[in-house]
């Protein structure tokens, strides 16, 4: 993660260790002026009371001319430790924000390359949290946590280091109570841990519920909803709640438990120090210094406890981030066949089967799937809802492999190509048309990897019959759309999906119940103008209406995510079978509804 910034995190720590030692050496010259310059050093056997402190000393000449001098060591000392506690603390948030740029950057392009597979398993929301809550997290780590934890550590090493120098004694009695509040501030992380993972997981959630919400605002408006996932909110705000306010109580725990154990070794330490000094074991300015060590040692240890408690969180969101990172992305360029040429479409699936990954099993899907379609040729898939239809083309692209069987493309086995070298050649309409809040020119463009001059975007917008509707618009083509394409009906944000594709030229079209949103009129207008872009390009479409297949050359029947029919119209209707009997049902439906508006207008 800090690839490009070791080096300067590397000076921002050592800038911790510069001031540290300033800080210890400001104790040092506190000794030796009280000792050397105030005094003779030695507070005993009556010293105090017979004025042994100062018996000229501070009106001698020697110790006037040291003033200066000890005046401008204690202003250099406060400099130099300031200047580099500056720039510790610039380095370390330099550190710390370059690399939690680069590395939402590279989470945003790892998820992004990530496998249908993963994306039909992982909440929108929970990536949206370790994208956002926990790469924030990390960046704390690094700009306070993680510093912080190396200024306190060299603190303690060396004041505890010149503590040794000054007595062994008290240096010892000095961290005599320190093991403890480490072993407390272990505890506590390992609590603390675990109840942040809980907390991030319940954020999570929350933000799942808030997003499918607000993106599913007309349904809930539509159904008149609003009372029910307002309770549903406040049933995952209120185990956000409560799980915040264990983590809190952790936190709010720890702090006196640890200021006990402080407070106790300040206070053997002074003691033992005062008695020491009392005895004319050490000086009064060995005294004095030692009161700054030491506190130097154990608040800073205290704050450590507090850090390494801190430190968790930014750990458990390392572990979320890095178990994103960690998933194999979906190899783009990976393939024993580079063609040079585009595909010519001969498309041939043998016994294939295929299932979606479970928890601990495959869900089959298809099974035993075959058929052969010639270059060119246009494949209707017909089925009831959950057949496999969307399953079975989901293939082509390789957006997931199959299990078994074989599925060959110009006569190449469809794993030896490259899944972007597939989906350049292929042209999709999804079932459910998204648009970028973006401009319908923009939306249109999306996808097109080469220069298209207007014209070309019109063309496509006529072939989708979409044109016409975009002229009537204020700003044209210009118009912004809002999120999902929003501002539009459903049945125009189909078309410009299609429009989108079209453009792309492809060689095999892919048309996912493309005409589901669109009124008759409109299928039809659509049904013309493909009819003049469809040939010399493989097709295939799935659609309810059998009318929107008949003019296929082949129509596939599927059920139970079997082919249960094939063949052209005409076929199909000279046998008894699913076909024949959908067929002859949504033709009495038509007829019905015509007698009755017939029944109604006359």
């Amino acid at each position: 993660m800090l690839t490009g910034y070791h080096w300067l995190y590397v000076a921002a720590v050592a800038a911790v260790g510069l001031a540290s030692v300033a800080r210890t050496a400001f104790y040092y010259l506190l000794r030796y002026f009280t000792d050397d310059v105030l005094g003779s050093g030695t507070l005993g056997s009556g010293a105090l009371g017979s004025g042994t402190l100062g018996s000229g000393a501070l009106g001698s000449t020697t110790a006037v001319s040291r003033l200066p001098w000890v005046a401008l060591g204690f202003i250099g000392l406060a400099l130099f430790q300031g200047g580099f506690s500056f720039f510790s603390g610039r380095w370390a948030a330099e550190t710390a924000e370059g690399s939690t740029r680069r590395l939402r950057d590279y989470l945003y392009d790892h998820i992004q390359r990530l496998s249908f597979a993963y994306h039909d398993k992982t909440p929108t929301g929970e990536l949206i949290q370790r994208a956002t809550s926990d790469v924030d997290a990390l960046r704390r780590f690094y700009a306070d946590q993680a510093i912080g934890a190396g200024r306190i550590s060299l603190l303690f090493l060396v004041n505890f280091t010149a503590l040794l120098t000054l007595n062994t004694r008290l240096a010892l009695i000095s961290v005599v109570l320190i093991p403890f509040v480490l072993a407390t501030s272990v505890w506590f992380f390992r609590k603390v841990s675990q109840l942040y993972e809980e907390f991030q997981e319940q954020e999570a959630k929350l933000s799942t519920t808030l997003q499918e919400n607000l993106s599913g605002i007309r349904v809930v408006k539509a159904f008149a909803r609003q009372a029910y996932e307002k309770d549903k909110f406040e049933r995952d705000n209120f185990e956000r709640y409560r799980r915040g306010k264990r983590l809190l109580i952790m936190h709010a725990v720890y702090w006196p438990s640890t200021d006990i154990l402080v407070f106790a070794q300040l206070i053997l330490g002074y003691f033992v120090g005062a008695v020491m000094a009392i005895n004319g074991t050490i000086t009064v300015g060995t005294f004095l210094a030692y009161l700054g060590m030491v506190s130097m040692i154990a608040w800073p240890l205290r704050q450590l406890g507090r850090l390494i408690v801190d430190m968790s969180t930014g750990i458990v969101s390392f572990g979320r981030v890095v178990a994103i990172i960690r998933e194999d992305r979906e190899p783009l360029d990976v393939g024993q066949h580079q063609p040079t040429d585009p595909l010519r479409g001969e498309v041939r699936f043998e016994q294939v089967c295929f299932g979606y990954e479970g928890e601990g099993e495959t869900a089959v899907i298809l099974h035993d799937i075959s058929f052969h379609c010639q270059p060119g040729q246009v494949v209707a898939l017909i089925g009831s809802t959950g057949a496999g239809k969307t399953s079975l083309v989901n293939l082509l692209p390789r957006f997931y492999d199959y299990s078994s069987g074989s599925i060959t493309l110009d006569g190449v086995e469809l794993r030896d190509y490259s899944r972007r070298y597939l989906r350049q050649q292929m042209g999709i309409v999804q079932q459910e048309p998204f648009l970028f809040s973006r401009t319908i020119r923009d939306n249109i463009l999306y996808g097109v990897g080469r220069s298209v001059s207007d014209a070309e975007v019109e063309d496509a917008a006529r072939a989708a019959a979409i044109h016409d509707v975009i002229l009537t618009f204020p700003n044209g083509y210009n118009t912004l759309v809002g999120e999902k394409g929003v501002t539009l009906s459903g049945g125009q944000k189909q078309r410009v999906t299609l429009a989108r594709t079209l453009l792309q030229n492809p060689r095999i079209l892919i048309l996912d119940d493309a005409t589901s949103s669109v009124d008759m009129e409109t299928e039809a207008v659509i049904r013309e103008a493909l009819e003049t872009l469809l040939p010399g390009r493989t097709t295939f479409i799935i659609a309810h209406r059998i009318q929107t297949v008949m003019a296929a050359d082949l129509i596939l029947v599927m059920d139970k995510g079997r082919i249960v029919q094939s063949g052209a119209h005409e076929e199909l209707m000279a046998t008894q079978g699913t076909y024949r009997r959908i067929f002859n049902l949504q033709s009495q439906i038509e007829d019905e509804l015509e007698q009755d508006l017939a029944r109604v207008s006359g």
